[in-house]
Formats: C-alpha cells, sequence, structure tokens
C-alpha cells in the first residue's frame, strides 16, 4: 500500500513539475507548482517526518505560493508586451538545461550505488520527539529565540506605527 502511495505521489509530482515548466499561463504555472509541494509535503509524510510536512506545506505552499500568485497578478503580463527570444538562445538554454540533466543522471547513478545508509529510528521525524528534543535539551535557546522574537515583534510595531504630533 506504501510502495502504490509512493509511486503515485512521485508521479504527481513529476507530473505537475513538468506542467509548471510546459505551461503558457503562469497563473496555471504556480497552481500547478502548489501541486507540486503538496505531492513532496505526501513524501515527507510517508518518511515519518510530520512536522517536516507541515511545515512545507504552510511555509511553501501557503506563504510563498500566495506571495508568487499576488506578484504575478501585480505584474499583468501580456503576451504583446513580453519580448520574443531567439531561436539561437533557445536552443542555447535547450542544450544547457540537457547538460545539467546528464550531469544529474550521472551524479543519481554513482550515489546509488553507494548502499543503503544505517537504519533510523523510526519516531525520529514526529512531533512528539521533536518536542521532547526540543523542551529537553534545548530548552534554554528556545527560550532566549522566543524573547529574541517578542523583541523583534515590539520593535516591528514600534517601527510601523505612525507618530502623531
Amino acid at each position: 500500500m506504501t510502495l502504490s502511495i509512493f509511486y503515485f505521489l512521485s508521479f504527481l509530482a513529476i507530473l505537475s513539475a513538468l506542467m509548471v515548466v510546459v505551461s503558457k499561463n503562469p497563473i496555471h504555472s504556480v497552481l500547478y507548482l502548489i501541486i507540486t509541494f503538496f505531492a513532496i509535503a505526501g513524501h515527507y509524510v510517508l518518511l515519518n517526518a510530520q512536522f517536516l510536512a507541515a511545515v512545507h506545506v504552510i511555509v511553501y505552499a501557503g506563504a510563498i505560493m500566495v506571495l508568487f500568485l499576488y506578484v504575478i497578478m501585480m505584474l499583468n503580463l501580456n503576451a504583446e508586451v513580453e519580448p520574443h527570444k531567439s531561436v539561437w538562445l533557445k536552443s542555447a538554454a535547450t542544450v544547457a538545461g540537457g547538460t545539467l540533466m546528464v550531469v544529474l543522471v550521472g551524479a543519481l547513478r554513482t550515489s546509488a550505488s553507494v548502499g543503503s545508509p544505517l537504519p533510523a529510528d523510526a519516531n525520529i521525524g514526529l512531533i512528539k520527539t521533536l518536542g521532547k528534543t526540543l523542551y529537553k535539551d534545548f530548552m534554554l535557546p528556545f527560550e532566549i529565540s522566543s524573547i529574541l522574537f517578542l523583541a523583534a515583534m515590539v520593535g516591528a510595531v514600534m517601527l510601523g506605527k505612525k507618530e502623531t504630533k
């Protein structure tokens, strides 16, 4: 069951990543990128890293993709205004992309033959384990960073406050 979910998420991630590149509409590209991020978050869940999956969805699919979508809508891209690239530049980009793909495939082939890593603890990616480690081993740095964040929030409010005379 887990293997079929892995293959489905991998197929979805690769297909939507290809659609990001191939899509002519920038809004559709952003939406396909969001699907890619959710598929990668599904891989994190399969690897028993629920915290990493949640942070990935919140940061990437939530914040950054909304920012991209907002910027694309504010730019108001039109096909008439967009500069057209020459055939020479397009072919040079294709050769550079193909070369990068060959290098990545070669690197993956050599890394796959190294062998499997040592077995890890099954509870290493759980939020419960992260919380225990954070509040047991790193209590002082955690509290100092919370005071630092509080001081940064107060400073941002004070800088953003309108002066009255």
